[in-house]
């Protein structure tokens, strides 16, 4: 585990980990423990960023199961595995080459909702997007950003668990993942809409996923900067 930044000075103090390339339930752990320590107010907001293992991930809903698409042989020939989880939102993959973000952030701090929240880790998304000149949209009704086309193809998925106002799980952004691994599943239930990524998006210009980390994460304290400016406003 590497920290990327804990910079106090900032107008957002967020610690950023980089935990590489971790399993699910271990990185759930992870979350679980720093949500505790935020709430006792034994740790600073945190962002933990990683990329999994190659993993299907099932929301509580009941029809999460349908849009599996892969019986267990397949998914064992392919080396996913399948996790419950507790976050939002239905059924999606995660695997190297994706950037997993996990922000664990007391709301009340920016003075966001659940839905300001979703809005703004949907602008987080669009903007690291912008920085490697991939426009990306919000598309209504549909949680996530995506890239405009016939069909739309979802460039990030979203999800995420409020408990005692902290935030548990985030973002998952497409860099450079393998693309045929969505074809297990239903990502998010949508099955009239596909993926994409920045690697099939950019070819040969796309940038690694190194690159991608410090935008992303400076692309999320620029957004809850502008929320905390918000919330002053608010207040005068």
């Amino acid at each position: 585990m590497a920290i990327i930044s804990n910079d106090m000075t900032n107008a957002t103090p967020i610690e950023v980990q980089d935990l590489g390339r971790l399993a699910y339930a271990p990185a759930l752990a992870r979350q679980r423990l720093i949500h505790q320590q935020v709430l006792a107010g034994q740790s600073p907001p945190t962002l933990l960023l990683v990329e999994h293992d190659p993993v299907i991930t099932l929301s509580r809903g009941g029809s999460t199961t349908k849009h599996l698409l892969a019986d267990k042989a397949q998914l064992a020939l392919l080396g996913i595995d399948v996790q419950p989880t507790d976050r939002g939102g239905d059924i999606t993959y995660h695997g190297p080459g994706q950037l997993v973000a996990y922000p664990i952030l007391p709301l009340t701090c920016w003075g966001l909702n659940v839905g300001h929240y979703m809005r703004l880790l949907e602008q987080v998304a669009i903007d690291t997007a912008a920085t490697f000149a991939v426009a990306a949209i919000q598309l209504p009704r549909c949680v996530g950003v995506w890239v405009d086309g016939s069909p739309p193809r979802k460039l990030c998925a979203l999800g995420v668990r409020i408990r005692k106002n902290v935030s548990l799980h985030g973002l998952a952004f497409n860099v450079a993942p393998d693309l045929t691994h969505y074809q297990t599943i239903v990502p998010c239930g949508l099955a009239d809409k596909g993926v994409t990524s920045l690697a099939q998006l950019l070819g040969l210009s796309a940038p690694a996923m190194e690159q991608v980390k410090p935008v992303l994460v400076d692309a999320l304290r620029h957004q809850l900067d502008l929320a905390a400016a918000h919330r002053a406003c608010n207040f005068s």
